[in-house]
């Protein structure tokens, strides 16, 4: 997946976003890792449980999440770089692996209409996989 992003993204406090996913039978214990890389370098790391879900059903995994600060030349190297800010997203069943998911991100500086706004909305980034 690749994603081009808005430089503003990188400041926002927290985050929003919805997995949907379908099962054919029950799961115990599902879990999402996602780490954030620059240039390789492990830069944010999260890890959420979902816990148990039913046979035959499709579910909605919520999540509003902290997102701590970067240091200013970190934020400015990753604008100048396009394409080097990584994810992995790590989904898990147990302790087995399930599904991963590769990202990309371009960030881009905002103009000068959006640098204006003294708004610190957070930011709904959906992010949709499907398990089947």
């Amino acid at each position: 997946m690749y994603y081009t992003l808005p430089e503003s993204f990188l400041r926002i406090p927290k985050i929003s976003t919805s997995l949907v996913f379908k099962v054919n039978q029950a799961l115990e214990n599902f879990r999402m890792i996602e780490r954030h890389y620059f240039r390789q370098q492990l830069i944010k790391s999260f890890d959420f449980s979902f816990g148990h879900t039913l046979a035959h059903s499709t579910n909605t995994w919520e999540l509003i999440y902290d997102v701590p600060p970067l240091d200013n030349n970190v934020l400015d190297a990753m604008c100048t770089h396009p394409y080097e800010t990584t994810s992995d997203s790590y989904y898990f069943v147990g302790d087995s692996l399930v599904m991963h998911n590769k990202a990309y991100y371009n960030f881009f500086l905002n103009s000068p209409s959006e640098d204006d706004s003294d708004e610190e909305d957070d930011i709904c980034a959906p992010v949709i996989p499907t398990l089947q």
